[in-house]
């Protein structure tokens, strides 16, 4: 597009006097209002995107560095560019910078891209800043800046240094002065846990706290264990601080055999270890026989408890008790002596139970086999006498029931037939 004679040559003496003059009087706010006075002379036309040929693009910019403000053409014809700030004061014009901000820098200035640089930037540089392209008609093009502010502190606060097994921990993790809100996230160890809650509170400056609450129950699992407040936010990677949780828990408590390695037999030598570990450490650890004394020739060691000579009165239950100031725990081991002429596999204790039960068994079976043969004998006596008696029921007399039985009949039948 062919830029129009008169209008740019009006403004270039406009922005000429009124630049020198008003630098000689040093009224910059008498500047600024000129320049806007100009912009009202020479309001640019808004055209549609497809004839739009200034190009400009949004800039973020993290608190502290350095952003980059470029107005383009696409076709150049040697017009007029210039930069203006969110207060519409010429940052640049053409090469010329006549705001007295020397965080501005000229980059790249050419017939169809105009490029600078702002340093050191702050949350008063955030804002549209306007491109201008002085050709018939005019042009403008917003770029906008956007400046992100990473949290200035992150903390975590606790109720108390120390918890013992089973309570209940309440953490606070707050990032302050951060642009947007951050987003805080819970970690124990390399596992992620849910907040309770999450408060964003707004500050001044387009600024906002975040506290983060987090509850969980202390476990002995726990002591030691880091608890990692962790921020997610646009303006910084890893921010994170973390506070170490010390529980402490009851003693856990184990009883093992130091030797002899595998079966217990009468006349060895047996020795137990007693290991308990607690936050703090036991203070004591007590061996005790469960419904019973402990045998006379047994000596407790520290820890350890030793059978000197094993015999079958040492059966029973032993149990190993430790505490500390959280509680107490304990752990049992059952004895069992065995024969030393008895195999690998049988105790002492269980050669009774197996004779009584294969006695137990014997008895059952002859029991049963008594009952069936009397059921026998009982069902084939009572078919003889029936056959005897057959017939003789309707006889006169004894004679005659005789006769007319019929085994008595048939016997005299076959001694009949016998004797012819």
């Amino acid at each position: 597009m062919a830029s129009h004679p008169g209008a740019a040559l009006r403004f270039l003496l406009l922005v000429t006097g009124l630049h020198a003059g008003l630098l000689q009087q040093g009224r910059s706010s008498s500047l600024q209002s000129s320049y806007e006075n100009i912009d009202l002379l020479y309001e640019p036309l808004q055209m549609s995107g497809e004839h739009q040929n200034l190009v400009t693009e949004d800039v973020t910019v993290v608190e502290g560095e350095v952003a980059i403000i470029s107005c383009r053409v696409k076709n150049s014809d040697d017009s007029v560019i210039q930069l203006l700030n969110p207060n519409r004061q010429t940052i640049y014009f053409r090469d010329v910078r006549p705001l007295k901000d020397s965080r501005f820098q000229l980059v790249n200035f050419s017939s169809n891209e105009l490029r600078v640089s702002l340093s050191n930037v702050t949350l008063e540089d955030e804002g549209r800043y306007l491109c201008q392209v002085y050709t018939d008609p005019p042009q403008e093009a917003f770029t906008t800046i956007t400046v992100l502010v990473p949290p200035h502190n992150l903390v975590i606060d606790v109720q108390k240094d120390t918890y013992v097994e089973g309570e209940e921990v309440e953490m606070n993790c707050t990032a302050l002065a951060s642009k947007p809100a951050a987003a805080i996230r819970w970690f124990k160890g390399n596992k992620e846990l849910t907040a309770v809650k999450t408060d964003v509170e707004p500050m001044e400056e387009r600024m906002f706290r975040v506290r983060s609450q987090l509850v969980l129950t202390a476990k002995r699992e726990d002591d030691g264990i880091p608890i990692v407040c962790l921020v997610d936010h646009p303006a910084v990677k890893d921010l994170q601080t973390q506070q170490y949780l010390e529980v402490q828990y009851k003693p856990l408590v184990s009883v093992s055999v130091k030797y002899p390695q595998g079966l217990t037999r009468e006349g060895e030598t047996l020795e137990l270890v007693c290991s308990a570990t607690g936050k703090p450490s036991p203070e004591r650890v007590l061996w005790q026989r469960v419904d019973d004394d402990l045998p006379e020739h047994v000596l407790i060691l520290g820890d350890n408890l030793l059978f000197g000579n094993l015999n079958k009165t040492d059966n029973g239950t032993y149990r190993c008790e430790a505490s500390n100031s959280v509680g107490s725990a304990s752990a049992d081991y059952t004895l069992f002596v065995y024969d030393t002429r008895a195999g690998d596999e049988t105790p002492l204790v269980v050669d009774h139970a197996v004779i009584g039960g294969v006695v137990a068994v014997v008895v059952f079976a002859m029991l049963c086999l008594l009952i069936i043969l009397g059921r026998y004998f009982a069902r084939h006596k009572g078919t003889y006498f029936t056959h005897e008696a057959k017939g003789a029921d309707d006889a006169a007399d004894a004679d005659t029931a005789i006769i007319n039985a019929e085994g008595g009949q048939n016997s005299c039948e076959e001694k009949k037939e016998y004797f012819i």
